[in-house]
């Protein structure tokens, strides 16, 4: 593989773990159903088995949330012999946010989804994914920026604004 095609490839690649966070945190099932090839399998420890097993199972968990944030870091990609398929290791943060006795709770997991990715009629898919948690954080919300600032436009899951057809690049004036 020439390196200015594995540039692209990994740019590829690169995207659908962007779009798997966003699905995550949108709650879009077919944006995460659309990350994955037709004979994936996903590796979770705590569900196992097709993305759409596990998409059903991140949905129904996530939906009970009051927010989520899901982020990606490092994101080594290897092409070995077969130019249409390689292997991955992405860094992630996920934070959520959940009803807890005395009041919402912040939880903070890091670690690393190990992965495998098949090219196919030009198009990259994850045909393995597995999450690896390296760390985790729980402690009592504590929102000062909020009372400080009221006024905020808050993320949201599907009505969020990244999903506007009617103006998707965003107004180029405040009128």
């Amino acid at each position: 593989m020439n390196e200015q095609q594995a540039v692209i490839d990994r740019q590829q690649i690169y995207s659908l773990s962007c779009q798997y966070m966003r699905g995550l945190d949108r709650l879009d099932t077919e944006l995460l159903l659309s990350v994955f090839s037709p004979d994936a399998y996903c590796e979770y420890g705590f569900v196992n088995g097709t993305p759409a097993e596990f998409v059903d199972y991140a949905i129904s968990a996530l939906n009970t949330h009051i927010s989520n944030h899901h982020m990606i870091g490092n994101h080594p990609i290897e092409f070995e012999g077969d130019p249409n398929e390689a292997c991955g290791e992405i860094y992630f943060n996920a934070y959520h946010k959940v009803a807890g006795e005395d009041g919402p709770l912040d939880i903070v997991i890091a670690g690393r989804y190990l992965d495998r990715y098949v090219k196919a009629a030009g198009q990259w898919k994850m045909a393995y994914r597995s999450e690896r948690v390296d760390w985790s954080r729980t402690q009592p919300t504590q929102d000062p920026y909020f009372a400080g600032a009221p006024d905020s436009l808050l993320g949201a899951r599907a009505t969020d604004a990244v999903y506007r057809t009617d103006n998707r690049c965003w107004p180029k004036s405040s009128a």
